[in-house]
This record gives structure tokens, sequence and C-alpha cells, in this order.
């Protein structure tokens, strides 16, 4: 019998969907259609949310976004030998590279404007006679011996910083370039040279010996600190008179480390590391975030130390950057839900439509298989297979094409919407048509708006329905559209509520009038 069962129901959907070839292709195309739009809505938002927090760090200035790793300079109870080593380029390459392994996910590091180096943290006096004194200050300057120099810079003038010897930190004399900018402002020129105080008050002297224009002076290598490519004349807050002086950078050699060890200005070994966001999405901010704090005060900030040391801190605004992303999304997240509830709805009721008129167009048929004995498990497992080829295939093309279309964005969401829109179709229309055959009925008097009494479980729906518009309305006054947590459903489905009351009300009322008109002629003959 159940063989006999599986071969009957093949050629059942072969003749109707010969028979009815319209109604079935229209069915599809509505489906491809409502399918396609519901999986792209969500990919669309995943998208601009991808976007906006790309856009928001790439536009960023550089000294929020960018991921410092610091620690002071080795201990002074370590031998000599040891402190010139860690200050040293291969070890400090040797630690970026475990930093740049360390990053968990999502974070990643554009690894082309990874620099390390060798800092003053400490402006130091530069009492060259030279050198501009706007109001008879003298400049101050800090020092750094940074990698990458000749890869983010061109050479204007002079010969490239080098270290014709293995430096210490008994070296007294290094080579050192300036920016064309810094070049300008503090009339520096090839050859000069800068007297850098040890902490025993012997000069280290810095040659001047080029002069390099930034090849991309908004990049994270010269912006982390702008005083690398660009000076600054900054107030002396320590005077009591509002007294002024340039402030600005000279960029060592990139062996040059060790020599600033000797000094009193505070150096610090760092490496800086630029974030890469080509790799995010929107959805990866709260895990972004997580993992940011987690490095600064937290088990990931534990890992940074034992790779860079146990007094490394790290710092970065990437997490503000994050953070305020964050709260324009759960802004403007309210009228997403009200957008997405609205259109859904709107489909949903299209679709509810649409299946009640081929129900409708199929009543007379389904009646009389109904009278001769078919089963309301048989009509409806026809009915559903017969549905569910023409649906089934729609929308997963629909799934396809929002895919194709919107491109980024995470797969699930979409695929739930689009399986939503087919399930709805497939299990609607076959419920709503045997629903209506579950007592066998024989052909009687026409039913219409006029004469049809709504049904007490129909009486009971639409006071539910009215009682969740009024507290959505409700909600929505007191305390509008935010709420703690994340979006607020019910207030958010406040105008579709409200709308679905108003044309319930609309469908109650309409009658009336029609009744009303029919009574004169309702006692005619053959009325």
């Amino acid at each position: 019998m159940r063989h006999n069962d599986r071969a009957a129901s093949a050629p059942w959907i072969r003749t109707r969907l010969r028979t009815a070839p319209g109604t079935a292709t229209a069915l599809a195309v509505l489906v491809l259609v409502t399918a396609f739009l519901a999986a792209a809505f969500p990919r669309a938002v995943d998208a601009y949310g991808t976007k906006g927090l790309r856009h928001d760090i790439l536009t960023a200035d550089a000294g929020r976004s960018t991921l410092e790793v610091a620690r002071p300079q080795p201990g002074l109870e370590l031998p000599q030998a040891q402190r010139d080593e860690e200050a040293r380029s291969p070890e400090l390459a040797r630690v970026g590279a475990g930093l740049l392994k360390a990053l968990p996910a999502p974070l990643r590091a554009d690894t082309s404007s990874v620099a390390y180096g060798v800092r003053t943290s400490k402006p130091a006096v530069a009492n060259e006679p030279w050198l501009p004194r706007p109001e008879a200050a003298p400049p101050k300057l800090t020092y750094v011996a940074q990698s990458g120099l000749k890869k983010h810079a061109t050479l204007a003038s002079g010969a490239w910083p080098t270290t014709p010897q293995e430096v210490t930190s008994d070296s007294r004399a290094v080579q050192g370039a300036v920016t064309e900018e810094t070049a300008a402002e503090l009339k520096v020129k090839v050859g000069a040279t800068i007297a850098l105080l040890t902490a025993a008050q012997e000069p280290i002297t810095v040659t001047i010996t080029g002069i390099v224009a930034p090849r991309d002076p908004q990049g994270s290598y010269w912006s982390s600190d702008p005083l690398l490519r660009t000076p600054s004349l900054v107030l002396d807050t320590a005077s009591p008179f509002p007294v002024h002086y340039w402030t600005g950078t000279v960029l060592l050699a990139e062996g040059s480390g060790p020599a600033l060890l000797s000094t009193a200005a505070e150096p610090v070994l760092f490496w800086r590391i630029p974030p890469d966001p080509a790799g995010l999405t929107g959805p990866d901010d709260v895990r972004l975030a997580s993992v940011i704090a987690s490095l600064e005060s937290g088990p990931g900030l534990l890992k940074v130390r034992r790779i860079a040391g146990d007094t490394a801190v790290f710092a970065t605004g990437l997490g503000h950057i994050v953070e305020a992303n964050a709260r324009m999304r759960d802004a403007i997240s309210p009228v997403i839900a009200v957008a997405a509830l609205g259109i859904g709805s709107v489909a949903a009721v299209v679709l509810l439509m649409t299946g009640a008129l081929i129900a409708g167009r199929r009543k007379a048929e389904l009646a009389l298989m109904r009278s001769r004995g078919g089963s309301l498990r048989g009509i409806g497992g026809r009915l559903l297979a017969e549905t569910a080829v023409t649906v089934l295939p729609a929308s997963a093309l629909g799934l396809l094409l929002a895919t194709l279309v919107v491109g980024e964005g995470r797969f699930w969401p979409g695929a739930l919407a689009a399986a939503g829109v087919g399930l709805l179709v497939c299990v609607a229309l076959p419920l709503r048509t045997t629903l209506q055959h579950i007592r066998p009925t024989l052909h009687g008097a026409r039913e219409d708006m006029v004469s049809a009494r709504p049904s007490r479980r129909r009486t009971v729906a639409e006071l539910t329905l009215l009682v969740l518009a009024v507290g959505a309305v409700t909600a929505l006054r007191r305390r509008g559209t935010s709420a703690e947590g994340g979006t607020d459903l019910l207030v958010s489905a406040a105008p579709v509520l409200v709308a679905l009351i108003a044309a319930l009300v609309l469908v109650r009322i309409y009658p009336l009038p029609l009744r009303l008109a029919t009574r004169p002629v309702a006692r005619l003959r053959g009325a």
C-alpha cells in the first residue's frame, strides 16, 4: 500500500503543475522575490555595520587606533651587554613577531606598517645656537631609533643615517635624519650636529646626515606620533610666563637604540602595531571590545608581558572607537527593528493572502475530494508536496541571489529568513486549505461578507491582537524606542500592530453598510 501511495503521488504533482502552470509560476515568483528580500535584509544590515566599523577605524587618528606595547629600558642591574642586546633591532624584531602571533582574533595587524625601536619619552633640551628660539626658549627634542625608515620615507637630500660600527651604551656618536617639515621649521641642514647629554652629562653627538620625506604622511607609521614628521610650537607649562618653544623628533639610524640607554631622557622600548580592519565585520564589535579590554588589563596583558617583558604595558584608543561605533549601532537598531518588522509583516500578509486566494479557487475541488472519503492527512500531504515542489526551489534561489548581490554578511540570518519564507508558504497553504474541510461540506448558499458571521475564535484572536497593540503603544509612549539590553520587539511592533488593528476594525465595519443596503431588496422576488 505504501509503495502504491508513493507511486500515485508523483502523477498528482505533475498533473497539478501541468493543469495550473500560471498559478505555480506566479507563486514561485512571489516566493522568490520575498525570499530574496528576506535574505538580503539581514545581510545588508551586516554589510552596513561592517563598512561603518571599518570606516571608523580607518578614518580615526592613528594615535588612537594603533596598538602600542612599551616597556622601560632594561634594568640597570643587568649586565651592559644584555641591556644593549635587548635594545638592538634583532631582539626587538623577535619580540614584535611574537606579539603579532599573540594577537587574538578578530584583532589583526597591518604588518606593512608595524614599527618598533627605542625612543626617549622625555624631551631633551637642545642648546645649539643655530636652533630657533621664538621666545628665547631653546627647543626640546625627542630621539627615536625606529625600524622601517627607508621603507616609509624617501631621501630628499643627504644620505640615510647608518651605524658604521656596532652601537653600544658607551657610544658617543650616532647618525640621524629629520623630515622636511622639521628641517624647515628648526633650520636643520645636512651635516648639522646636535648634542644629546647622557645621565653622566657626557654629550652624544648626533650628526644629521639626511633629510627625508614621508611616503604616506597620514599613515600610521608617521601619524602614531605626529612629532615624527611635523614639529610643534608648544607652551611651556613650567614657566610662570607664557613662553613657547619648539619640539620635534630626530630619527636615528635603526641600530642606534643602545646609545639612548645611557641618556637621562627616560628611554623606552616600543612596538607599534596598526590594526587591519579589512577582516573585521560589524558583528565582531563585541568580541573586539572584549579582546582589547583583555589586552589592556586582563589575561591578554599577561600574555603580552610573557613576550615583551614583565614591565610591558599595552595602550590603544581602539576600544573607544569600537565602543563609539557600537553606541551608534545601538541608537539606530530600534529604527532597523521597526523597518524589519514592518516589511516582514507586509510580506507575510501578502503570502497569506495569496495562499487564501489559491485555497479559495480550489475549495470546490477539495470539498468534492473530502465528500468522497478523502482524509485530511492525505489531502494535506498532497497539498504540501505540491506546494513544496514549487516553493522550496524558489526560496533557495532567492537565498542564492541575496548571497551574490550582498556579498558581505553572515550567512545564517539570511538563510533562516529565506527558510522562514518557504516554511510559511509550505505550511500555511495546506493548513489553510485543509482546515476548511475538517467536516465534509455540501454545495449550498453563497457566502459573502454580507452574510458571513465572524467566529468566536476569530473574535478571541482579534481581541488578543488589540491587547498587544495597546500594550505596545503604551510602552512606546512611556519609554520610547530605547530599551536596556537590546531592542524591544513589542515596542518595535507597535506600528504594525496598530495598522493590523485598524485593518481588522475596517473588516468588521465594512459589512454593516452593505447589510443596510440589502435590507430594502431582501424580501423582493428573486432576492
